[in-house]
């Protein structure tokens, strides 16, 4: 009996991790010139301005692992760093949205607006713009 809740405890935990650890892309509107992980990492800590970035909210579990990837910052540095930027007035974090539909449809409808979902979520109204790995 306790090798099969051990067994099973494992697998579950493989496919978690599994689960957890998806292909993200930046996706943007199908218009959109595609983007460099850097120039994608620059806009999302506010060092450029060349595109309006959509998050998605901080309890989503693809926030942490695309900042991770694409900045090498974890989420408690990004909010300090947009506090940061924020209080001295030189830049607004991005617009938060719902959930990977939400970002989706934010950038289908601005051509200036860039966002991150997994890449299982692409559809034809979006333009994948870089991989995040």
């Amino acid at each position: 009996m306790m090798k099969k809740l051990i067994a099973l405890f494992a697998l579950s935990a493989a496919l978690l991790g599994a689960a957890h650890a998806a292909d993200i892309v930046v996706v943007g509107h199908p218009s959109a010139a595609a983007l460099t992980k850097d120039q994608v990492a620059d806009v999302y800590t506010g060092k450029s301005q060349s595109a309006s970035p959509v998050d998605q909210p901080e309890s989503a579990a693809i926030r942490a692992e695309f900042y991770k990837k694409a900045t090498g910052k974890d989420p408690a540095q990004i909010k300090a760093l947009w506090s940061r930027l924020t209080f001295s007035g030189k830049g607004q974090p991005p617009k938060e949205v719902a959930d990977s539909a939400a970002v989706k449809k934010a950038v289908a409808a601005d051509p200036k607006a860039i966002g991150y979902i997994e890449k299982t979520a692409v559809d034809a109204s979006v333009k994948v713009l870089v991989g995040i790995d």
